[in-house]
């Protein structure tokens, strides 16, 4: 009896005149490209046609065809590229904000902070970011649910939240005095503890593990040469993180802690400023990603003059540049994975595309420096079937500066197209 009702329901609600309305088609849009960059190749093609439907890429060839009931966006004189990846940056905060002043922030602030920076960081010509490290109660995946829920403008990310490290290291917050008992909310000590922050943050939502495995610059008291976790919390950590998918980035400055990093497994090394030639061997052998963030010591070095830095930032920061660049240029010679990364926070957002030229400066040719932000990136991040390359079944993330960046790398600090998932959030050709 109970059957027969249910089918009779059925019947009458499938015969009923009030039909359901059905979902729009995705919008169709051709981007006629007189110049495309494909990164695999290295080669320039001419009058390209790029057919995008709803967030996705479905056909790249030659222009031509029918193009009736698509929006049509003509590119004629500018190079046409996938869009940027950077995979170090720090978009909850502002290059202002360290030292004392960055306890005045609480984390909403930090939340609506970071929905500045992405926009500007987007319109840069970078659609995705790895955004490593944030403090607070997880501003950072309150801004990419955010972003996701079309809240607000800003690339893919794929966040940390509170990055994890020792009590009193680059990760921990020193500046107060004792009796307020202030500890940052990613401190761990010990194989159980650092097992369980890897736990509480993939809780919250983190994509990426962040952990600071020596010390660092922006922080007091501690020092950028220091190993902090032993290689068997990093161990623990690599194995909880990678058991639960996700991947792990180790702050690293020195060179004893960039070995102990990469032997426990880490995915990438972030910085690698001081490294020695064993590290960077040990690098080389296992297959570990570095991230350089090299160009914000050339901006620190003509900027810090004007800016009210504390003198123990100012002392490190020295030290890290008088090694990083001849490091760099040891490990890029030696074939070490390099992926594109920039620190943005500690030098303003949307300069991300200076690191380019520094990666040229240090040996690398133009083409092998884009792809550091477009095909090594997207395999650092496990995102190489979602972004990278202008390729159908990807995300239509496409940008266009004018000038040919594989002769003059620096036309993409004038990106002048910006097309996230689709949509186009920049487009100065159209003036």
């Amino acid at each position: 009896m109970k059957r027969a009702v249910v089918a009779v329901a059925l019947l009458m609600l499938l015969c009923s005149p009030f039909v359901l309305p059905q979902q729009a088609p995705p919008q169709r849009t051709i981007i006629r490209a007189g110049h495309l960059l494909d990164v695999k190749s290295g080669e320039v093609l001419t009058n390209q046609q790029i057919v995008v439907e709803g967030e996705k890429i479905v056909s790249v060839g030659s222009a031509g065809g029918d193009t009736t009931g698509a929006k049509l966006i003509e590119l004629p004189r500018a190079t046409v590229l996938p869009g940027l990846i950077d995979s170090h940056v720090h978009l909850t905060m502002n290059h202002t904000d360290f030292g004392p002043a960055g306890l005045t922030i609480s984390s909403p602030r930090q939340a609506l902070i970071g929905a500045k920076n992405a926009r500007i960081t987007l319109e840069a010509g970078f659609t995705t970011v790895r955004n490593v490290g944030s403090f607070g109660d997880y501003p950072d995946i309150a801004l990419r649910d955010a972003i996701e829920a079309g809240d607000v403008p800003g690339p893919h990310i794929l966040a940390s939240g509170p990055p994890l490290g020792i009590t009193g290291g680059h990760c921990d917050d020193n500046l107060l005095p004792f009796e307020f008992h202030n500890q940052a909310i990613g401190v761990a000590d010990g194989i159980a503890a650092v097992q369980q922050r890897v736990r509480q943050n993939i809780k919250y939502g983190a994509d990426v593990i962040k952990i600071c495995a020596t010390g660092g610059v922006m922080s007091k008291g501690d020092d950028p040469n220091a190993s902090q976790y032993t290689q068997e919390e990093m161990r623990a950590i690599v194995a909880d993180a990678h058991r639960l998918g996700r991947k792990v980035a180790a702050h690293a400055h020195g060179a004893e802690g960039v070995r102990w990093a990469s032997d426990a497994g880490v995915d990438s090394i972030e910085h690698g400023h001081l490294m020695d030639d064993a590290s960077i061997a040990t690098l080389k052998r296992n297959g570990t990603y570095l991230v350089p963030t090299v160009y914000l010591l050339d901006w620190y070095k003509e900027n810090a003059a004007t800016m009210k830095v504390p003198d123990y930032i100012l002392r490190k920061m020295d030290l890290v540049r008088s090694q990083a660049q001849g490091n760099i240029k040891k490990a890029i010679g030696a074939g070490v994975k390099i992926a594109f990364g920039t620190d943005a926070a500690v030098y303003p957002h949307g300069l991300n595309a200076g690191e380019f030229g520094v990666y040229v400066h240090l040996g690398m040719t133009p083409i092998q420096a884009i792809r550091t932000s477009t095909l090594n990136a997207a395999d650092l991040l496990g995102w190489s079937d979602k972004v990278g390359t202008i390729e159908p079944g990807k995300y239509a993330d496409i940008i266009a500066s004018d000038g040919d960046p594989t002769a003059d790398v620096t036309t993409l600090q004038h990106v002048k197209f910006v097309m996230k998932s689709g949509k186009v959030y920049k487009n100065d050709y159209a003036k």
